[in-house]
């Protein structure tokens, strides 16, 4: 007896957690039909002097991410920081955009980007005794390039040059797979390396990354390290990336 009622709730388990296959075929139909196009993408830097946050997407036009094709890649971000390097400091409040439109080239797990556009920034600088408003409008050119060299290694590029205050951004990342074991995730640790630039400004970072946790429907990618500014001494910072493909 107690044998029949082991083999009729093994029989129902089976029934309940396979799923249909119509609902099968419709799903993978319906994948067909729509592919994924677009990425949703935000970061949140920290340091003992600035906050840094920006939210944008990337989408495919006519076709999905997984072929070559036209992208539209958007993002707005704000930052707060020291105003002045001596005291009284202040603050300063600067919100930034960019719209822009480029090609992507993806030969499986690898793809390079060309981009160009609209970048714009709006400053605000609260002083003990002042306050001022100024803006800024210029082009971007901005490159990427992801690509996974061996099954067990990856490198990420990414960089962009920007006419507004003559501003220069690049940062390298390799990375090692972790054992599979952990996290069941692939995950890839390495270090990292970002460098930038403007007028009369220089900052450069060196860190460890660890990029592919998976949490919350999420790809999430974490930094850490040491950073060395011309106007400061060397202090830590932390960054946080995510993205959501839809």
């Amino acid at each position: 007896m107690a044998y029949a009622w082991v083999r009729a709730a093994t029989a129902l388990a089976a029934v309940l957690g396979a799923p249909d296959s119509a609902c099968l075929r419709a799903e993978e139909s319906e994948e067909e039909r729509s592919p994924i196009s677009t990425v949703i993408f935000g970061s949140l830097e920290a340091g003992p002097t600035k906050t840094f946050g920006a939210v944008g997407f990337k989408r495919a036009i006519g076709g999905g991410l997984a072929t070559s094709g036209f992208r539209l890649m958007t993002k707005a971000g704000g930052s707060q920081e020291e105003a002045r390097r001596s005291r009284p400091r202040g603050l300063a409040t600067k919100n930034d955009a960019q719209a822009l439109l480029g090609y992507e080239w993806r030969i499986g797990d690898t793809f390079a980007a060309l981009y160009a556009g609209s970048d714009v920034e709006i400053e605000r600088r609260d002083l003990p005794t002042s306050t001022t408003f100024s803006a800024r409008y210029g082009a971007r050119l901005h490159a990427d390039l992801w690509t996974t060299p061996t099954e067990e290694t990856m490198l990420h590029a990414s960089g962009y040059l920007s006419s507004v205050n003559t501003r220069a951004w690049a940062r390298l990342a390799g990375g090692w797979l972790l054992p599979q074991g952990l996290l069941q995730q692939r995950l890839y640790l390495g270090p990292e390396i970002e460098a930038y630039r403007e007028r009369d400004y220089r900052k450069l970072r060196l860190g460890l990354h660890l990029t592919g946790l998976r949490l919350l429907g999420l790809e999430w990618r974490v930094s850490a390290g040491l950073q060395r500014a011309s106007d400061r001494p060397g202090e830590a910072y932390a960054t946080l990336g995510l993205h959501w493909l839809r």
